[in-house]
């Protein structure tokens, strides 16, 4: 499959990076087509503009300056996101990535009476999302119910690509984590894109 890898944290040597470097081995391995979408190297700028959030109702999206992230958005059959849950959210350039480039025309259509929006995010068949927590595993889940996953499973990939599986593995307090912790992660995320095949 195209597979795109969306990477969205500043320090190169982070956990973070060190598992999107295994993600995209892994889906090369298996001879998948990999292109990676670096936010922070690519330095994307996650700022709305004036014109694109004009343009978000008055067709068409002015996608001039995101032109090529959409291109690659487009093309992929697969979409892993690789990033940190900071204050149980996105970061930033995440956010800003999905705010400019899962965009109307693009993502979703409008409905004429601003009712439910139109998927348009058809060839997208899988998605498998990948972050880090400092926090424990049951504030995350039992606190406040997975905020992030609920996010991306129901308005994100559940309105643009209701046909998509999704899954997403989660690695709690990231700042302790030993090397053994790591390994049996990284072993989650090889068992989950063996389904890919």
């Amino acid at each position: 499959m195209k597979c795109l890898v969306v990477v969205a944290h500043p320090i190169a040597d982070s956990l973070c990076h060190s598992l999107a470097r295994f993600t995209i081995q892994v889906l090369t391995e298996a001879g998948h087509e990999v292109q990676v979408e670096n936010l922070y190297e690519t330095e994307f700028s996650p700022s709305l503009t004036v014109s694109e959030r004009q343009s978000y109702y008055d067709p068409p999206f002015d996608s001039s300056a995101t032109q090529a992230q959409i291109e690659r958005l487009l093309s992929a059959e697969a979409l892993v996101l690789v990033f940190p849950t900071w204050w149980f959210g996105f970061p930033a350039i995440l956010k800003g990535w999905f705010d400019r480039v899962w965009a109307p025309g693009i993502a979703y259509d409008h409905a004429t009476d601003l009712g439910p929006i139109k998927p348009r995010l058809h060839s997208l068949r899988r998605a498998l999302v990948v972050t880090s927590l400092g926090s424990p595993w049951w504030v995350d889940r039992l606190l406040l119910w997975q905020p992030v996953k609920r996010v991306l499973k129901t308005a994100l990939l559940g309105t643009c690509a209701p046909a998509c599986r999704f899954e997403m593995l989660s690695i709690y307090k990231a700042e302790c984590l030993s090397a053994k912790e790591v390994d049996v992660f990284c072993s989650r995320i090889q068992k989950g894109l063996v389904k890919w095949s």
